[in-house]
């Protein structure tokens, strides 16, 4: 027992064992420009896959000996000539029924454009089929009748010799092809000025603005069910086909590639173009027509008259007028109002 007023003694308590302080964690140092690198890697391989991409496109594009080696003509920019095929050949017997394009033989040309390029900007000329002009060694006749007597070369031969522009490029459209370019963009808005039902091109449709998928697009460029009949038929080729080219260089398009590629897959069954063209040179195309709906001029060759020759009704230019437009459009300035057609 502890006297009385003794200190308590001390509890012993064992030593309490310490960690040693962790040094502090240094930063992960980055090698200087490893994120560049694998940026640069990514960009590498995108670039290749799109080169992959356009080589491919570019052997599978259509192609056919156009332009006629013996071409004098001289003009300056750049000139196209557009051309839309009738040609039933790539079409099944169910497509000919469902598109209404009857099973006719042979190949000819529904419609004949010419798009010019330069410094004056873009200027898309329709030159009506049935256009009475000179075709090397056949006499005048149809400007169509060319196409079906020797093929894209005589074609090209004959609109040279009436324009006095020389052809740079060429390009077909064929029927087939037109409506699944038209589908892959997803539609093509355009304002219908009055409704048209025509059985023979299956054909029915509705005034007013509105999306025209490809079956029914391909039915009201190829339509005459019109008071102007052939008149307004080009007109409305026109018209559309620049609303086309205006959707597929679109930023929607060209950014979603559940649209551009079925596109670009489309465009190769779509245009046939000449020998020495590459895919490049349809971009170029696109290009032009775009610049047909930002500023540019649409028309069509100046018309004279529409007499009867040889039992069939034709189509004689306004000399003076197309001698003005082509004029221009050979010296790459600007057409003057005056000389637009019809």
């Amino acid at each position: 027992m502890m006297p009385s007023g003794a200190p308590a003694p001390e509890t012993y308590r064992p030593p309490v064992r310490t960690r040693p302080p962790k040094p502090p964690r240094q930063p992960r140092t980055r090698r200087p420009g490893h994120r560049g690198r694998r940026i640069k890697i990514a960009l590498a391989l995108v670039l290749v896959a799109l080169l992959g991409w356009g080589v491919y496109l570019d052997q599978n594009l259509n192609r056919v000996a156009a332009l006629p080696a013996d071409s004098t003509a001289e003009s300056s920019g750049t000139n196209w000539l557009i051309v839309g095929s009738d040609s039933r050949a790539d079409l099944s017997a169910e497509d000919e029924e469902r598109l209404g394009t009857g099973d006719a033989a042979g190949q000819r040309t529904d419609t004949i454009m010419l798009l010019h390029s330069g410094s004056s900007g873009s200027v898309l000329v329709s030159l009506p089929r049935d256009s009475y002009v000179p075709i090397p060694g056949h006499g005048s006749n149809k400007l169509n009748a060319a196409y079906a007597f020797g093929g894209a070369p005589l074609l090209i031969s004959s609109v040279e010799a009436a324009t006095g522009l020389h052809i740079d490029h060429y390009a077909e459209i064929g029927f087939g092809g037109f409506v699944d370019a038209v589908d892959a963009v997803g539609g093509v808005d355009l304002c219908v000025p009055k409704a048209i039902k025509d059985p023979k091109a299956a054909l029915d449709i509705q005034a007013g603005c509105q999306e025209l998928d490809g079956q029914t697009a391909l039915g009201y460029v190829r339509t005459r069910a019109t008071a102007g009949s052939d008149f307004d038929r080009v007109q409305r080729q026109r018209e559309f086909l620049s609303a086309l080219i205006a959707k597929a260089t679109s930023v929607g398009t060209l950014v979603n590639p559940f649209r551009v590629v079925p596109l670009a897959d489309a465009m190769t069954g779509l245009v046939t173009v000449d020998d020495d063209d590459h895919i490049w040179n349809v971009a170029q195309l696109g290009l032009a027509m775009r610049g047909v709906t930002n500023g540019g001029i649409a028309t069509t060759a100046p018309v004279g008259s529409t007499p009867t020759i040889g039992g069939q009704s034709v189509v004689r230019w306004d000399k003076t007028r197309a001698g003005a437009l082509f004029g221009s459009l050979q010296k790459d300035q600007t057409p003057a109002q005056s000389s637009l057609g019809p």
